[in-house]
């Protein structure tokens, strides 16, 4: 839990914050710090209820509304050696870092008060749902407990990549391009505090997905070694693309690769050996490179620290490449009425897995732009969602907290 809320803060917020111009540092990593107090609030009156109570097949119950009944005793249906209220506190980081990681796509042009107000109603609308259908109790893609299309999802792809990275998507093109681009150089500030924010995803992560097994054990190990390999060979491989088009391998392209290795091996973690991981960091980062590298210059959005390139697009990787090299020697999720195992992924024989996989992915997408674009038009009528042409130019760190991330620079000569 403490691995991953670290993932948000310093994390994401140094990894955010480096990338944006500097007159927006503080805003941009006060959008990730705003979510571990906000969503924290959240999920103890109600979120967590909804995405883990018993309810329906799309939204969970009231019954652990303001964490009632969420105490030492272990729910067995969903981590049978853990207090449910570690299970509790080690969901909240994803439900953290999940809306804090769209953020990343209005950077620079976003009121504050209506990120707010955004991500409290996108939790509840977009996030809840996802997490109880393919984790709660009876959830219509729960792969453990007798979902209809069971989609594997060990750690968050559909829930956590694929919704925020598709929400980010519909945030940069509902909010428009910032002023001046792509015309005016809008180059990071400090690809120092990048570096240092990706390598702390990088550690993070392992709570993130070797954590989802719940227990220390062979499980753990097998989806920390996933992990471990899948962020190295897409880091490599985002480098290697780089490095082949523009004549030099970037710092800023070689942690971008890592990130989106990390993204892509995040539901299949728990499920793949070590060199199905690398594969799969392969296709993601050359995937998810060539998405913002060509793709975005030829759409011409603006989603401006590529928030739907790396996540949007490396999920949706992800998850479906989970469903070709998930193998019932890793975890034996599916079992007959005997107990024996039977085969897991397209690699064991399960050609049917693809297609739940992709009912997964379809469902993720169509919640992530139904969900956003409606919020976003009722924050919009309610706050109105983009900064005036005159904050934006001046700095959200000034116009929207009235601060400034760098003092010691108007001193210098």
């Amino acid at each position: 839990s403490a691995l991953v809320l670290m993932m948000t803060g310093p994390g994401l917020a140094l990894f955010y914050g480096g990338l944006v111009r500097k007159k927006n540092v503080l805003a941009t990593m006060m959008q990730s710090f705003a979510m571990m107090a906000v969503i924290t609030v959240l999920w103890g009156i109600v979120a967590y209820s909804l995405c883990f109570a018993s309810g329906n097949s799309f939204i969970g119950g009231v019954s652990h509304a303001f964490l009632r009944g969420v105490g030492a005793q272990p729910d067995a249906d969903y981590a049978a050696t853990i207090p449910q209220q570690t299970f509790m506190i080690y969901q909240l980081m994803f439900a953290i870092i999940t809306p804090a990681l769209i953020s990343g796509a209005f950077a620079e042009r976003m009121k504050f008060s209506a990120m707010l107000l955004f991500m409290v109603l996108w939790s509840l609308l977009v996030y809840a749902p996802m997490a109880h259908m393919v984790w709660g109790k009876g959830g219509l893609l729960n792969a453990s407990l007798g979902g209809r299309f069971p989609t594997l999802d060990f750690a968050g792809g559909t829930v956590v990549h694929i919704t925020s990275g598709v929400s980010a998507l519909i945030c940069a093109t509902y909010l428009g391009r910032r002023l001046g681009y792509p015309k005016e150089p809008m180059t990071p500030h400090s690809v120092v505090l990048s570096f240092i924010g990706a390598c702390l995803l990088w550690v993070g992560w392992f709570g993130f997905n070797a954590g989802s097994a719940l227990s220390a054990g062979s499980l753990a190990t097998s989806a920390f070694v996933a992990t471990h390999f899948a962020a190295a060979t897409a880091a490599i491989a985002w480098a290697g693309a780089e490095w082949i088009r523009n004549g030099k391998p970037s710092a800023l392209g070689a942690i971008s690769g890592c990130v989106a290795g990390l993204v892509a091996i995040t539901p299949a973690a728990g499920f793949v050996g070590p060199m199905s991981a690398m594969i799969i960091g392969l296709i993601a980062g050359v995937g998810c490179y060539l998405m913002v590298a060509l793709v975005k210059a030829a759409l011409g959005y603006d989603d401006s620290l590529d928030a739907f390139g790396v996540h949007g697009v490396g999920g949706t990787i992800g998850a479906l490449l989970t469903g070709v090299f998930a193998t019932k020697h890793v975890n034996p999720i599916f079992k007959d009425a005997q107990g024996n195992a039977l085969a897991s992924g397209m690699m064991d024989g399960n050609f049917h897995q693809i297609l739940n996989q992709l009912v997964g992915v379809a469902i993720a997408i169509v919640l992530a732009v139904v969900g956003t674009f409606v919020i976003l038009k009722v924050v919009d009528l309610v706050l109105g969602v983009r900064v005036s042409s005159e904050d934006e130019v001046q700095g959200l760190d000034l116009t929207q907290h009235g601060e400034e991330g760098y003092y010691w620079e108007a001193s210098l000569p």
